[in-house]
């Protein structure tokens, strides 16, 4: 076999689940269901909060970051996730499975720090209400943005570019769907303790501290709601925060299960399942629970139909 260098392979076979070509199927079909689904569910989210002024808040700013990111997140892995469970030879080059993991790499960590920026603007929404148009200006809001972004891509670039430096030893077989870190860190021939240790203490900081962040937030936002005397009051304020608690932890839960643990403890097809479910799944699923459970999204959407409608 041609190699690159002495360790790293022109190509890459990611094996899936070839051994179970009946579930191959199913997931192919499952995908060019659920691909379109997820792009145009944020495509309509970005949409509506770009054109209907009654959406021209913070949170829906901050929302149609996640969405954007979605796409992306999902566009990085289904399109060759689809050519490898549609054909026979399921490769990638060298140079596409490095693109693919900066990529993946970059808006899962920025979705991370995007998740406890949505917190952040509950908890000054509820906590100080009063404030809140001045703490959360559009200028702050920009700025917040930003830092996500920025932290999410330097993360991703540092974690990515680390592992690729591993020594494989022409070793070419990934047990897996996509490229990702936890499975080019089990193949790799070398040197992968050291970086194991470095990329959980990175991780702890991606993964764990905007989780705490959340945590702190919810903590405080829930003894604030408990404050107000109204059940009215009460369940608008619940209203607002539930769909991103059920958001982080559709998001939270895997990724806490991959990242938080040594990469030679991780089980033959976990990375697979995971890699599905963070990024397909949460991404499918994330405009519909902000869709169902929020009344101006479904005003605006409603509003957007009858515009269309109505111009025809």
């Amino acid at each position: 076999m041609a190699l690159i260098n002495a360790s790293h392979p022109e190509e890459f076979i990611l094996l899936g689940f070839a051994d179970r070509p009946w579930l191959e199927l199913s997931l192919f079909i499952i995908l060019l269901i659920t691909y379109p689904m997820a792009i145009m569910g944020n495509m309509s989210i970005i949409l509506v909060s770009i054109l209907d002024p009654c959406l021209h808040s913070p949170m829906y700013f901050f929302l149609t970051n996640l969405s954007f990111l979605d796409i992306c997140l999902t566009t990085s892995i289904v399109p060759q996730m689809l050519i490898n469970l549609g054909s026979t030879k399921k490769a990638i080059s060298y140079v596409g499975c490095a693109v693919q993991l900066y990529f993946f790499s970059m808006m899962g960590s920025t979705e991370c720090l995007l998740l406890a920026l949505l917190s952040f603007d509950r908890y000054v929404a509820i906590c100080r209400p009063l404030h809140y148009t001045l703490i959360m200006n559009q200028r702050v809001c920009i700025l917040l943005a930003s830092i996500v972004w920025l932290g999410g891509i330097t993360y991703a670039v540092s974690k990515v570019t680390t592992t690729l430096q591993l020594p494989l030893c022409g070793n070419n077989k990934l047990d897996h769907l996509v490229c990702e870190t936890p499975v080019l860190l089990k193949s790799a021939c070398g040197g992968k303790e050291v970086n194991e240790f470095i990329i959980s203490m990175v991780c702890i900081f991606i993964v764990a501290v905007p989780l705490c962040l959340i945590l702190a937030s919810y903590a405080s936002i829930g003894r604030a709601v408990l404050n107000i005397k109204s059940s009215e009051g009460r369940k608008k304020a619940f209203g607002t925060c539930s769909s991103h608690l059920i958001v982080v932890l559709l998001f939270y839960g895997p990724t806490i299960s991959m990242y938080l643990q040594p990469p030679s403890s991780i089980t033959k097809d976990q990375p697979k399942f995971m890699a599905l479910f963070y990024g397909v799944v949460t991404p499918t699923a994330n405009p519909f629970i902000y869709t169902l459970r929020n009344k101006d999204v479904k005003g605006a959407l409603r509003n957007l139909v009858k515009s269309i409608f109505s111009s025809k």
